[in-house]
């Protein structure tokens, strides 16, 4: 079993991303946002765009990356699952603001997967290492490629956790979906069968009250 986590809005409490631009772009990020939004360009075309536009020390965002506020809820949520399934932090953001501020909120170490950050000598900038050409979401990270190729080394069902647009491509491919945020509105409008939830004790109180022998059949399978 493996459960595919998104992390801006999902692990963490906020859209890390656009705090970010809030604080350290001009406001013309928002503009970028809406096109993306409205289909007119993809997230990769949006987040070079606006990465480009943060300007601030290399000091200065480790800081911020630092503050991010995780759900507090996910420690138990992993300590229950890890028995049973393998975890990855699958993200279209920046793979070194996942990693920052999963330790400094003494996380456990994951794999992330997620767009790599560059600093530069004004501010950041950004490339793709699990870009996929063709990817139906337009993403830098493609999480149906990602979830594919780790449920191979895994076995068993995929779980998605999500929250946002970038979580839409898989949420149609994923054995089991939980939802908060507009991807419930996207499940929703193309009958896709989902679990609403708004934090990790969420989550885990639905694992919960899964079959006892689907858990062990997985935790054997890790062993």
């Amino acid at each position: 079993m493996l459960f595919i986590v998104d992390f801006d809005g999902t692990l963490s409490v906020s859209d890390t991303i656009d705090a970010m631009l809030e604080r350290f772009a001009g406001p013309e990020w928002e503009e970028a946002e809406a096109e993306w939004l409205s289909g007119e360009i993809t997230a990769v075309q949006c987040m070079q765009r606006q990465i480009r536009m943060v300007k601030a020390d290399h000091v200065t965002l480790e800081n911020f990356f630092r503050g991010i506020q995780l759900d507090a809820t996910f420690l138990p949520f992993y300590k229950h699952v890890s028995q049973f399934a393998k975890l990855a932090i699958v993200s279209d953001g920046l793979d070194h603001a996942v990693k920052v501020a999963m330790k400094n909120a003494a996380l456990p170490e994951l794999p992330v997967y997620a767009n790599k950050l560059h600093f530069v000598n004004d501010g950041i900038d950004i490339s793709y290492p699990n870009l996929k050409q063709g990817c139906r979401g337009g993403n830098g990270t493609c999480k149906c490629a990602i979830a594919q190729k780790l449920s191979l080394q895994s076995g068993g069902p995929v779980v998605l956790i999500g929250d946002g647009k970038s979580d839409a491509c898989l949420a149609a491919e994923a054995d089991v979906v939980f939802a908060k945020g507009s991807l419930i509105k996207h499940c929703e409008k193309n009958g896709i069968a989902h679990h609403r939830f708004q934090t990790f004790a969420d989550v885990l109180a639905q694992v919960k009250k899964w079959p006892q022998d689907r858990v062990q059949r997985n935790a054997a399978l890790m062993a």
